[in-house]
């Protein structure tokens, strides 16, 4: 039986740089652990992430070097795509806002909009964050600074433009939210985004001038197509629009946009007026994430200089290890403090210890006491069997509530209870007093109920740590696949049933999956 269906999901596209920093990489790693659980239900998954290339500062930036903006952002591109490659982002496709189909995809979005009457030309002035790419407001400075970028200057801006007529869509955007609030998750991003709506929309540019970095303007080449209107039609693009029918019918509307909490004004009042403007299907949620913030309470970005090089971190903790220790120490729905100590015991307390000790030991015991052949979990009927068999059935339905919301450190929470209670269940069983004292049979039921428990812990696992699942199972001798299959699998409610594996199975050899890590600050 399995969970049928499909998922297409999306992150937010990245702003280029020159490398990603671990403050990118905790909204693809988030997302990646959603599309990953997506195929442990054996849905179908199709999962698009990229980059943001025609932003103000690209064109900035090449004129400063005397380069073509493209001779600036391919090798960018180029290392954003081997960094998420790395980091096991198990995308479908990495789009560039450069893509030859994606230029099609925006020239079609700009002319449904002129279509509907939705555009119109005129003239704008106010102050532009080339951080944001975005326009701002007086109010919406610090100082005269914007807080997500007070390190860059915006720039004071007089430009005929064409604009969106959002101010069309006030009544149908707050119907959309009083029928289904749930379109812009979490709450408290949600009621940020109500207080927008409530205050009233206002026009917005789609078009800039005096620049030649952009897809040009459909009937206006003097212009190019905004970088927000462009960029957010890339979760079309990735869905086989405009020319691709059948991709579309399949994959449109998304699943789920994950989003940076600083851009849910335009994914959650813009976006949803620009697919109404177009015809189209609006996705059916938009998922904003948090930030990480240093111990003083300062957001961890490149801007700031306050991240971790995230080379070095996947060679100090293992690609893995980075993932599991950002997921668990850092919640995904809100802004969390973060220190790098901090998920150096976070990755020695659940991954090096607690797991990692209880498949060494279950493996070794199981080696040594059984020649590595565990019995059938049939004549595992004891008390504390039963008790145990019990806390994993609870455990999985805690991981699959928490995934469901999105709450991704606490789906891991739940796995690491599984992990504690089959520790505590070696500890008051233990199968090495048993096998002092000669009782094989016994000795067998619990080493076989305490693999089972890694075997269950190594499916939830696969999400966020897909590479110590796979040595996990296979020092377990569980025959392969044993983590997500996507489309047409078993499902995880069958993969992560307490009997769920083979009658009986053997054992490999034991080798530590998590080395531990030690304190020292990276160089």
């Amino acid at each position: 039986m399995t969970d049928a269906g499909r998922f297409y999901l999306t992150t937010a596209i990245f702003y280029p740089s020159p490398k990603p920093a671990l403050h990118s990489m905790f909204e693809a790693i988030g997302a990646d652990m959603i599309a990953r659980y997506h195929r442990l239900l054996g849905e179908d998954v199709r999962f698009l992430t990229g980059v943001d290339e025609h932003s103000a500062n690209v064109e900035r930036d090449a004129r400063a070097q005397g380069v073509d903006p493209h001779q600036l952002i391919d090798p960018w591109a180029d290392t954003w795509r081997a960094t998420f490659e790395r980091y096991a982002i198990s995308f479908d496709r990495f789009i560039r806002t450069t893509d030859p189909d994606h230029a099609t995809a925006s020239v079609e979005m700009v002319r449904r909009a002129m279509a509907s009457g939705d555009v119109y030309e005129g003239v704008y002035s106010g102050w532009f964050c080339t951080g944001c790419n975005e326009f701002k407001t007086d109010q919406q400075l610090v100082d005269g600074r914007c807080p997500d970028h007070p390190t860059l200057e915006p720039q004071w801006l007089e430009e005929s433009n064409y604009f969106f007529r959002l101010s069309a869509y006030q009544e149908r955007l707050e119907r959309l939210y009083a029928d289904n609030p749930s379109f812009c998750e979490p709450e408290h991003f949600r009621n940020e985004v109500l207080g927008w709506l409530k205050d009233g929309l206002r026009d917005f540019s789609i078009s800039r001038s005096g620049t030649e970095w952009g897809i040009p303007f459909p009937e206006d080449p003097g212009h190019r197509i905004y970088v927000w209107f462009d960029a957010l039609t890339n979760y079309l693009t990735g869905a086989g629009f405009p020319d691709d029918a059948d991709a579309l019918a399949t994959w449109w509307p998304a699943d789920l946009h994950v989003i940076g909490k600083n851009i849910t004004r335009f994914h959650c009042l813009y976006w949803p007026a620009m697919l109404m403007s177009a015809g189209l299907p609006l996705p059916n949620q938009v998922f904003a994430h948090g930030f990480m913030y240093d111990v003083g309470g300062q957001r961890m970005s490149k801007t700031t200089g306050n991240t971790e090089d995230p080379d070095e971190m996947a060679d100090r903790f293992g690609v893995d290890g980075v993932r599991y220790a950002v997921l668990r120490e850092v919640p995904f729905d809100r802004d969390s403090n973060v220190t790098l100590d901090g998920f150096v015991r976070r990755f020695n307390a659940d991954l090096a210890n607690d797991l990692g000790n209880l498949v060494n030991r279950t493996v070794s015991m199981s080696g040594r006491y059984l020649d590595g052949a565990l019995p059938s979990l049939a004549g595992a009927t004891q008390p504390a069997d039963v008790e145990l068999a019990a806390t994993a059935a609870r455990v999985v339905g805690e991981y699959r509530a928490a995934m469901e919301r999105k709450h991704l450190d606490e789906a891991l929470a739940a796995m690491m209870e599984l992990v504690g209670a089959a520790n505590g269940y070696a500890e008051s069983q233990a199968p090495w007093s048993l096998h002092k004292a000669g009782d094989a049979e016994r000795v067998g039921q619990v080493l076989a109920v305490m693999a089972e428990a890694c075997r269950i812990a190594g499916h939830l696992l696969a999400p966020v740590a897909p590479d110590g699942a796979r040595r996990i199972h296979e020092q377990l001798g569980v025959p392969p696949p044993y983590d997500e299959r996507g489309a047409g699998g078993p499902g995880l409610d069958a993969l992560a049933r307490w009997g769920g594996g083979p009658d009986a199975w053997r054992t490999g050899t034991a080798s530590p999956v998590f080395p531990r890590v030690e304190l020292e600050p990276v160089a």
